[in-house]
């Protein structure tokens, strides 16, 4: 395709995400059209056909791959229709663009990294916004050497979604739908890998602080399978060691941040507030990092995905990158499970 092709495209799925956004962001790029919608309701779907100007709602996410006159997919449904739409929509032709996290498991992933591979087509993954303004800022610096050998990577993400037992189960806590992705675990990792690199051996242990839940809109308690908290100690590829603690279940948890720890010194990195801390040795104490101006990384990913389709340009997170995010993610419950440390990767690639 050239620079100025109309790529037509079709939605799976046009919830929160998608209206925040993907549609807008797709609204911005000439030579865009909005073809289809499907939502697991009619209604939802057809409010948002008039919002955006979809020309078409399908009663049912196969008929928007079905169609001809759709060249790529948004598919921005929860986990558990990722694999299934990935694959049709790749068997049909369709470039895709899924929405994180990637499936509801490392098996999932892979059958979708393996059809990518296997493609000519574009996949991509939806990037997490957390952490991305300063994410040229934070490479550069590491590469630059600014904390030497990385010797130690804490995450502290505590928030109280969750804390109240008798809250109906979320569809976040619900296994079917979202497999073991687990509070922002997956998000956070892989923020990580882009940073410091991947992991060869993760131990972890899980805690439910509700183990039962009422079903929304019903009275009827159902189990919890996605855990409320999670302790993680990994080791990364290139030496050092990394701890998490990420839980849905705690009040007034502090600032969600990660924190880098170098040979040579320490950055500190608030996540909602994009404002750094660092400090080298031999400094007397933590102090802002600016961001320049020309390393300030936007929210660009419908525009990524319109230029690789058009131009073949790169991509990220790319298909790969998901599969090591997830198995990051499904290692942990195979840890807190087994009681022993699980080596990644899971399957060489």
């Amino acid at each position: 395709m050239g620079v100025q092709d109309t790529v037509r495209i079709g939605f799976i799925g046009a919830g929160g995400i998608a209206r925040q956004r993907h549609l807008p962001g797709l609204k911005k790029i000439p030579g865009v059209e909005l073809v289809a919608v499907a939502n697991q309701h009619r209604g939802s779907a057809e409010k948002v056909a008039a919002e955006y100007g979809f020309a078409h709602v399908c009663d049912d996410w196969r008929a928007v791959i079905e169609r001809a006159d759709v060249d790529a997919i948004f598919i921005a449904g929860p986990p558990y229709l990722h694999r299934d739409a990935t694959l049709a929509g790749l068997a049909a032709g369709k470039h895709v663009f899924c929405q994180a996290r990637m499936a509801r498991d490392y098996a999932e992933a892979r059958q979708m990294y393996e059809a990518a591979r296997r493609s000519p087509l574009v996949t991509m993954l939806c990037p997490p916004p957390h952490a991305l303004a300063s994410d040229y800022l934070v490479k550069k610096l590491l590469k630059d050497g600014y904390l030497g050998r990385i010797r130690e990577v804490h995450v502290h993400s505590l928030a109280g979604s969750f804390a109240d037992p008798t809250t109906p189960l979320h569809w976040r806590q619900d296994a079917f739908i979202s497999g073991f992705n687990t509070l922002n675990l997956g998000m956070l990792v892989e923020v990580l890998h882009r940073w410091v690199g991947y992991f060869d051996r993760v131990s972890a242990q899980v805690a439910y602080h509700a183990g039962r839940r009422p079903k929304e809109g019903s009275v009827q308690e159902v189990p919890v399978e996605v855990a409320d908290c999670v302790g993680v100690v990994a080791t990364l590829r290139s030496g050092g060691l990394a701890v998490f603690h990420f839980s849905g279940g705690v009040h007034f948890g502090g600032e969600n941040r990660i924190e880098l720890y170098g040979s040579e010194g320490t950055l500190i990195y608030p996540i909602s507030t994009h404002r750094i801390l660092g400090a080298r040795k031999g400094d007397a104490a933590l102090a802002p990092i600016e961001i320049p101006v020309e390393l300030v990384r936007e929210w660009r990913a419908e525009a990524d995905f319109i230029d690789a389709i058009r131009a073949g340009s790169p991509v990220s997170p790319d298909f790969e990158e998901g599969l090591r995010y997830m198995e990051v993610t499904e290692a942990v419950y195979r840890s807190a499970r087994s009681g022993r440390a699980i080596d990644l990767p899971l399957d060489n690639v």
